[in-house]
C-alpha cells in the first residue's frame, strides 16, 4: 500500500449518477497514490419516482456520514438523446448535488471524457479499459462493476488534479476549456 502524506491526503466520494443504479467510491489519495477504501453501488429499484430521488439522497448522505470526505467529484450529465433519461438523470444527481451540498461538502465535476483521459489516458476509452485500469491504480482484488469503476475513475479523476495547477489542466474538449 502506497504510503499517503498526511497532510495533502485528501478523502474523495466519487459518484457516478443513475437513475436506476448510481455508483459510488470512496478514495485517499494525496494527489501522487491513492488508496481505496470502499465502493459499491446505490440501487434504488422500481419504486415511484420520486422516492428513488429520496432513497439516492438518504443513500449519499448516509455515505457522506459514514466516511466524511472532504469533496465531492461528480460525473457532469452528457447529452442525451432521450430528453425523458436526460430529465431523469438531472434529476438524480440534484439529490446527489444536495445530499452532498447538505453535509458540507465542495462539489467537483467532470465530464465522461476527462475522466477517461485522467484514468487510461485516453478520453475515447471503452469501459473495460476503464475498469481494468481503476482495478491496477487501486490494486484492487476483482475488476469492479462497470457503474463502480466509474465512480472510482471520477474519484481518480479529482485525485490526479489535485496535483496540477488549474490553468495547466488538460480539458477533454473546447468545451471544458476554462482561462
Amino acid at each position: 500500500m502506497a504510503e499517503l502524506n498526511p497532510v495533502l491526503r485528501q478523502r474523495i466520494l466519487g459518484i457516478d449518477p443513475g437513475s436506476r443504479i448510481t455508483g459510488f467510491a470512496i478514495i485517499d489519495s494525496d494527489g501522487q497514490h491513492s488508496v481505496w477504501i470502499a465502493s459499491g453501488c446505490i440501487r434504488v429499484g422500481e419504486q415511484p419516482w420520486p422516492d428513488r430521488l429520496g432513497t439516492l439522497f438518504d443513500r449519499v448522505a448516509a455515505l457522506v456520514a459514514e466516511y466524511q470526505p472532504q469533496m465531492l467529484a461528480v460525473e457532469q450529465l452528457i447529452f442525451a438523446r432521450d430528453p425523458s433519461a436526460a430529465l431523469k438523470l438531472g434529476q438524480a444527481r440534484g439529490a446527489i448535488l444536495c445530499a452532498g451540498i447538505k453535509g458540507g461538502l465542495p462539489v467537483q465535476e467532470y465530464g465522461p471524457k476527462a475522466v477517461k483521459l485522467a484514468v487510461v489516458g485516453n478520453g475515447n476509452a471503452e469501459k473495460s479499459q476503464v475498469q481494468q485500469m481503476v482495478k491496477i491504480l487501486l490494486a484492487l482484488p476483482k475488476l469492479p462493476s462497470e457503474d463502480e469503476a466509474d465512480a472510482l475513475a471520477i474519484a481518480l479523476c479529482h485525485a490526479h488534479s489535485m496535483r496540477i495547477p488549474a490553468r495547466q489542466r488538460v480539458t477533454a474538449s473546447w468545451r471544458d476549456w476554462r482561462p
